[in-house]
């Protein structure tokens, strides 16, 4: 029988946690170290040190988790203080643990499900210990995010063009910013497109943004129809034989119906430019908005069809619950968390990484 008996009581809790404040413009970018253009030589191995690949992957994990200290603290300190108190898992003690996991926005529905294996262990005296309920967590989180991301390879196509969208303040611009040195590191010859033409601070921040990660990039006068812009960027990073192309768009409320209806125009546009086009439609959220980000997500969805999903400043909430809520809830990956200002804290989702750093 499920334990799950107050559903009022927790839909209130996450009704609570809800953030509720407008959104606001995005800031200027910050100006950044320009990215380098060649890595230096690496030391040489000593003989008896682990391999290169095996110490980047150690040091990346240690990063991530403690970039999520936040996150890791509202789901940790009450399991630990738990069986401090207490000696065994009960039903109310239960309701407890599924408060906790809304407070860190994982949301009402995706709680239940999460629990649900974790109660029945529960039941068959399998957790004892804190340790076994980190444990019996991280699997049924595994279980809710992996089958999203079993298969998010990108299409094989040149120029693949991605079209990046999102309401205002989310950091969507800079994100591009970082996405063009990352794709640029890799070894893709990228184009970024400005068309964001009713925010000039947007125009110029791209173009510091290219200048950086020596890319690429297509701009019309301020004001001019953004469907045109993508249109001539696609066509362009076509006739150049470029990898990569990447569209920014003016950032909207996702209740705003006409600002959405010029969405689909821009997508209309690249389509005409280049059959099959865009390729990728990726949404960029702001992790402190919590289950407001769910709404965001699905209305956008709605709208123009979502690829992919981008998470930004997740490295300064305590609400990074949302990664395994929106997973559950959508049948979209996430490509890519932002965990900081630099262009390298824009990480690529790997969903087991991410769920051990939460414990």
């Amino acid at each position: 029988m499920s334990w799950f008996k107050k559903k009022d009581k927790a839909e209130k809790a996450q009704e609570a946690n809800e953030d509720k404040n407008p959104e606001q413009e995005a800031p200027a970018a910050q100006a950044e170290e320009p990215i380098a253009g060649a890595e230096e030589a690496a030391p040489a191995e000593e003989e008896d040190a682990p391999p290169a690949s095996l110490r980047q992957e150690a040091g990346l994990g240690a990063r991530l988790k403690d970039k999520l200290a936040k996150t890791r603290d509202v789901l940790n300190t009450p399991i630990e203080d738990f069986f401090i108190t207490k000696t065994e898992l009960t039903e109310d003690s239960l309701e407890e643990l599924e408060e906790t996991l809304i407070t860190a926005d994982m949301g009402v529905n995706t709680v239940m499900d999460l629990m649900e294996p974790v109660a029945e262990k529960v039941n068959k005296k399998q957790i004892t210990n804190s340790k076994e309920l980190r444990a019996a967590l991280t699997d049924a989180m595994l279980d809710l995010i992996k089958p999203v991301h079993e298969n998010k390879e990108l299409p094989n196509k040149k120029p693949l063009v991605i079209m990046v969208v999102g309401v205002n303040g989310v950091g969507k611009t800079t994100t591009i910013g970082k996405l063009a040195a990352n794709f640029k590191k890799q070894g893709k010859k990228v184009m970024l497109v400005a068309a964001d033409t009713f925010r000039a601070a947007a125009v110029e921040q791209l173009e510091i943004w290219a200048e950086r990660a020596g890319v690429q990039i297509v701009r019309h006068r301020d004001n001019s129809d953004p469907a045109a812009v993508a249109y001539d960027g696609v066509a362009a990073a076509e006739a150049r034989g470029m990898d990569v192309v990447i569209i920014d768009t003016a950032g909207r409320l996702h209740t705003q119906v006409n600002l959405m209806e010029e969405l689909k125009k821009i997508r209309r546009s690249c389509h005409k430019s280049l059959p099959g086009s865009p390729h990728e439609t990726w949404l960029v959220i702001d992790a402190n908005t919590g289950q407001n980000a769910v709404s965001q997500a699905k209305l956008f969805h709605e709208a123009i069809g979502v690829t992919g999903m981008i998470l930004t400043k997740v490295d300064g909430t305590a609400k990074g619950g949302i990664v395994v809520s929106i997973c559950h809830d959508m049948d979209v990956p996430i490509r890519y968390i932002g965990l900081g200002e630099k262009a390298e804290d824009l990480r690529e989702f790997e969903a087991r990484e991410f769920i051990k750093a939460l414990f």
